[in-house]
């Protein structure tokens, strides 16, 4: 849960950049989205975790920006430190794509790490298992939507004109 929680926390920095970035109107959307889904998800982790009297992690996104391939907190998917300086530094169209890029990556780490758990048979107890369920059900329709909005955005369709 800790683990997840730094995880999220990365998400919520990248997608936090949408509106400051020139990100298109639907990559705002889906920031949005994704901002909402993590945050409810990191205080169910942190609920989760204060119920059993572990410590939990207050991490906040702007010190994802500091390399934390040391600290123990990469888990699958994580934006690398260059990773996220790209990111930062991309504007507009550039953005958009870096973000889908970088999200669906970001996205896949985190059903990396559900399966991860489930295949421990840690997710037997009830919360886990709905915590960790909702996890790969959010992040694997988000992966579909960011995959469709990354084809539209690399092959647009043409515009047909309707001869009368």
């Amino acid at each position: 849960m800790s683990g997840m929680i730094y995880h999220h926390t990365q998400a919520l920095l990248m997608a936090g950049w949408a509106t400051s970035h020139g990100a298109g109107a639907d990559i705002q959307v889906l920031c949005a989205r994704i901002i909402n889904a993590q945050k409810d998800e990191i205080k169910l982790m942190s609920r989760w975790l204060s119920d059993r009297s572990e410590t939990v992690p207050h991490p906040e996104p702007e010190h994802m920006m500091h390399d934390m391939s040391g600290s123990g907190h990469m888990m699958p998917g994580m934006l690398t430190q260059d990773q996220l300086v790209q990111l930062e530094r991309a504007r507009g169209a550039e953005f958009d794509e870096l973000f889908l890029r970088f999200m669906i990556q970001h996205h896949e780490g985190a059903i990396t790490m559900v399966n991860a758990l489930f295949d421990r048979g840690a997710g037997e107890e009830n919360a886990i298992y709905k915590i960790a369920s909702s996890v790969f059900a959010d992040q694997t329709t988000e992966i579909d939507r960011m995959q469709h909005m990354l084809a539209v955005k690399l092959f647009p369709v043409p515009a047909t004109t309707n001869p009368r």
